[in-house]
């Protein structure tokens, strides 16, 4: 049956009918001439003046159509109306679908591929096209391009595959048992794909998304691309798939994969697939994002500012590449991590201290040395390579320590993510990351198991055979040291190397995996090392999970107390004192968690007397509690430095020179370190750091850092890596999203996070400062934040420590004249939420969609 091409009804939520276009086409299927659907934008462009520097040819998938594309074609334009170089964006309805015309004819892979070239030459795109596909549209593009390499510039894919060989997920499979009911006779096939894309969809685009589809005349085309899923050897469309697929590796053009995890169709081995097939491929993965990305996140916006990048020799766009980036303040050459380890290999002195309860274990750096290099060898030996990927679920201690150091000596990347993201941000850290093996306590293998993390498995510790198959552990530490004892291990890596995917703790928003590479890792250890004096003399107790990993490469006797690493709250005096006792401790790193706790649990008199300095890292520190810490630790210097997992060491300040620096908008953590840089991109009228980066004193905006040490970038999240980077010179700059200002002395002061500025009518507020003053007030802790609309919110100063949510009359007096600045409400909690890492970091998010709920007369209840 033919049913011919129309335009698509008037009115559909953003899409422009200028937009819509019927482009007749000859059809070598049928021997005439047939009729497609497109949306372009070049009217849009010419009726703006902008001439397109090139086009982007976007391809929908299975069950979707040419709308799936129009915030694309709505943000280019927008874009090339405000300046921006303009790209043409051909968004085509394939034959049988959307509203292109239905020819009767069944149109395989092969078929649409050569559909899209006839199409293209018709509409004459080029000279410079950026291929973009998702679902089915992705592996018909990827045709496309293979086709087209004259005129081809960039590929973008979202989710979609080309691996014919692997096993169909259950919905697919579902979907082909179904046959033709589920696809042609009703809308099954339709409604579970919008079901599963976005539960949330509003209805009115539900209604677009299915407007073409209203008959079973009209759903022929759904029916035959679901037939038209490769899932046997002798499938008509199996060797057309491989051929692309095959194809996909010799692209020499950049490639972008654009990926919503929450995809029960095109799920993570899809992925995992492309990126072996496109290896140099830049990534963005939308946490929380479904099969329709395009409708979960700014797919259009990832998509423009990728193209307009800078790279080498010039942008997708033309833009010249930048100068070359200039080296690193402080970089050079620097000894690999696990040097020290070499060099005293011959040292039965202590190098690790474990304390369990009453039982304490002490490693000696020659027995540490031996273990790391057999272990290193064994993970050689059953195959773990340069570049593979380690996943460490293991507690800080000995058999952590060596997994660590085994792995950076063969040049596998270590990817670390604590068990205090919880279950769930575990589970989105780990298969973001994708690790190739993991090695972990049984209860993280068991969650591996359970929840489908990627990789294979091993134990710190031997295990009785019954858990060892039910776990699916395959090899034991143990057993790879066995194994590497005697074994050569293989060249070092290289200093450009990845050597360390490192987890935030999460308390903005997702965890992000940071990318370190082998010299940035090392920079790290140096800049310690710098600032501090640590170094052979040193006794160092590691009450903050990350530090004790640092141990054995800064050359000190470490000791780990006795304590839940996930739960900092957890360390008490008596622990701390043992575990200072065990090593004869001089130096001490905490969160502040920690100490808060340590301090409360009445540590003896003189337990800490040999201390000379304590670390209170993790999150700003108030004077008043380094001073109660100055008690107890009466010989040491108290140091709280600042920085974050993406740069670990940026400014430090000591208890004396807090109070020096006075009571300000802010927490003044002190001035640069020697190894780091700090500037200021200022705040404009609507909170956003707009400005040019100034080293100027007293403007405040978001803190920018420079460092041999800082991250090489975000993992698999390229268009936060972009933006972490963006409008800084040479692109070697990192926006931390945290908000401050410089004084006249060159200290910085922070005050808060970018997304937590609050914007009144009349100024912009920075929450630290409110929350100080607040606590001058009397309130134990606070929270400050913006309820209503940006540029019309009013503050809120959430205190905890009552119960609520209206705060006691005398309290919300005495905060509101500490702030000295118009507050609509003080709301009371039990307590505030915090990260669980440092136990310290407040969720302002949360306290402010609390606080709205409040204000608006709904239950108080917690945050």
């Amino acid at each position: 049956m033919v049913i011919a091409a129309s335009p698509p009804p008037d009115r559909l939520p953003g899409l422009d009918p200028a937009w819509c276009r019927l482009v007749p086409v000859h059809d070598v299927a049928t021997g005439r001439q047939v009729v497609h659907h497109l949306l372009d934008t070049e009217a849009a462009l010419a009726a703006a003046d902008a001439e397109p520097v090139g086009t982007i040819l976007a391809v929908h998938g299975n069950p979707t159509w040419s709308y799936l594309w129009r915030c694309l074609a709505a943000e280019s334009v927008r874009r090339a109306v405000a300046g921006a170089p303009a790209w043409r964006v051909v968004a085509v309805d394939q034959l049988e679908m959307g509203w292109s015309e239905r020819t009767g004819v069944v149109r395989r892979v092969a078929d649409r591929v050569r559909d899209l070239g006839a199409l293209t030459d018709a509409l004459a795109l080029g000279p410079d096209v950026v291929a973009l596909g998702h679902d089915w549209g992705g592996v018909i593009v990827s045709g496309w391009a293979l086709e087209h390499r004259d005129v081809l510039r960039g590929v973008i894919l979202t989710n979609t595959a080309v691996d014919g060989h692997a096993a169909l997920p259950a919905a697919l499979r579902a979907a082909l048992a179904a046959s033709s009911f589920g696809t042609e006779w009703t809308t099954a096939f339709l409604d579970t794909t919008l079901a599963i894309a976005h539960p949330r969809l509003d209805p009115a685009v539900r209604a677009a998304f299915r407007s073409p589809y209203r008959t079973p005349a009209r759903r022929h085309g759904v029916r035959d691309f679901v037939a038209d899923i490769p899932a046997t050897a002798s499938h008509p469309s199996r060797r057309a798939v491989e051929r692309i697929a095959a194809g996909l590796a010799s692209l020499d053009v950049p490639a972008l994969l654009l990926w919503g995890p929450r995809d029960p169709v095109f799920q993570e081995r899809y992925l995992h697939d492309l990126l072996q097939r496109l290896p140099n491929a830049d990534l963005h993965r939308f946490e929380g994002a479904g099969h329709l990305v395009q409708e979960d996140a700014d797919v259009a916006g990832a998509v423009l500012d990728w193209i307009a990048a800078p790279r080498r020799p010039e942008a997708l766009d033309g833009t010249p590449a930048p100068a070359p980036v200039a080296p690193l303040v402080g970089a050079q050459p620097t000894r690999p991590m696990w040097a020290e380890l070499e060099a005293r290999s011959e040292d039965d002195s202590a190098a690790l201290v474990e304390l369990d309860g009453e039982s304490v274990r002490t490693v000696p750096w020659r027995l540490l040395a031996r273990r790391v290099r057999e272990v290193a060898a064994g993970l050689d030996a059953i195959g773990v390579r340069r570049g593979d990927r380690v996943s460490l679920l293991v507690p800080p201690g000995a058999d952590l320590t060596a997994a660590l150091y085994a792995c950076l000596r063969i040049g596998a990347a270590v990817v670390v993510a604590d068990a205090g993201l919880g279950v769930q941000g575990l589970t989105r850290a780990v298969k973001g990351a994708r690790p190739d093996w993991i090695i972990g306590i049984p209860t993280a293998l068991a969650a591996a198991r359970a929840l489908g993390w990627p990789g294979v498995r091993i134990a710190p510790a031997g295990l009785a055979r019954s858990a060892r198959a039910a776990l699916g552990v395959r090899h034991t530490l143990p057993e790879l040291a066995r194994l590497g004892r005697g074994r050569s291990l293989p060249p070092e890596p290289g200093q450009d190397d990845l050597a360390a995917v490192l987890f935030t703790s999460g308390s903005t928003g997702p965890a992000k995996g940071v990318r370190y590479t082998h010299a940035r890792l090392a920079g790290v250890r140096d800049a310690l090392i710098a600032q501090y004096g640590i170094g052979r003399d040193t006794g160092l107790v590691a009450g903050f999970a990350p530090f004790a990993l640092l141990g054995p490469t800064l050359g000190c006797r470490t000791a780990v107390p006795d304590m839940d690493v996930t739960k900092p709250a957890t360390l008490t005096a008596t622990a701390l004192a043992r575990a200072v006792a065990a090593i004869d401790a001089d130096a001490v790193f905490l969160s502040p968690a920690a100490l808060t706790n340590v301090l409360a649990t009445e540590p003896e008199a003189d337990a800490f007397d040999g201390v000379r300095l304590l670390l209170t890292v993790g999150a700003p520190v108030a004077a008043p509690l380094l001073d109660r810490a100055q008690e107890v630790l009466r010989a040491a210097s108290l140091r709280t430095p600042y920085g974050l997992t993406e740069c670990l060491l940026v400014a430090d300040i000591t208890r004396e020179a807090i109070h020096e620096a006075g009571a300000g908008d802010g927490v003044c953590v002190g001035p640069q370190t020697a190894r780091a840089r700090i500037r200021i991109a200022p705040l404009d009228a609507d909170g956003a750091a707009a400005g040019e980066p100034t080293t100027d004193a007293g403007v405040t905006g978001e803190i920018q850092v420079h460092a041999p040490h800082m991250l090489a970038g975000y993992d698999r999240l390229w268009r936060t890596d972009a933006a972490a980077k963006a409008g800084t010179p040479l692109q070697e700059w990192h926006r931390t999203g945290d908000v401050g200002h410089l004084d006249a002395e060159g200290r910085l002061w922070v005050e808060g996070r970018l997304p937590h500025v609050v914007v009144t009518p009349d100024a912009v507020v920075t929450p630290v400062g409110v929350e100080l003053a607040a606590q001058r007030a009397g309130a134990p802790r606070a929270a400050a934040v913006g309820v209503g609309p940006r540029g019309t919110q009013q503050l809120v100063v959430v205190v905890e420590g009552a119960d609520g949510p209206l705060a006691d009359p005398g309290l919300a007096a005495a905060v509101r004249r500490e702030v000295g600045r118009p507050v609509a409400a003080v709301l009371a909690t039990p307590a505030l939420p915090t990260d669980i890492r440092h136990n310290a970091k407040i969720d302002r998010a949360r306290v402010a969609r609390w606080a709205t709920r409040v204000l608006a007369g709904g239950r108080g209840g917690a945050p």
